[in-house]
């Protein structure tokens, strides 16, 4: 009994290493040194924006906050939650509006804080409703 625990437990060590290490292989990684990320804002009403931002910030909060006016928000636990873009503010308790993130098309799962953006990358800030 005694040997299979020590068994189960060092395979579950084994798995855990391996996790570990496809995690930390694809992990982002911030590009340094200078890079030009565009933003499209697509607002509410149907029209669009692009702005063209060159930098030499990691993430993209840093680099939206270069335009000053760009984004606004309020801090959270989990960093900038991000209720005005491009002078249009969204409001939940309102009208359930939000301000969807997405980079070509496909849904970011990180926030303005913790998007690591490369040169070129492209990103959307849509206004939601619902």
């Amino acid at each position: 009994m005694k040997k299979a625990q020590i068994f189960a437990l060092l395979g579950f060590l084994i798995l855990l290493l391996a996790v570990f290490l496809v995690w930390y292989c694809n992990r982002p990684v911030p590009a340094e040194g200078s890079k030009t990320v565009t933003l499209e804002v697509i607002h509410g009403d149907g029209t669009t924006a692009s702005f063209t931002i060159h930098t030499d910030a990691e993430n993209l909060r840093a680099a939206l906050e270069q335009v000053e006016g760009l984004i606004g928000g309020e801090e959270s636990t989990y960093g900038l939650m991000v209720y005005t873009v491009d002078v249009e503010t969204a409001d939940w308790a309102r009208d359930q509006s939000w301000w969807c993130l997405t980079k070509g098309g496909v849904w970011m799962d990180t926030g303005v804080d913790d998007t690591m953006i490369v040169d070129g990358d492209v990103y959307e800030f849509t206004y939601t409703v619902g």
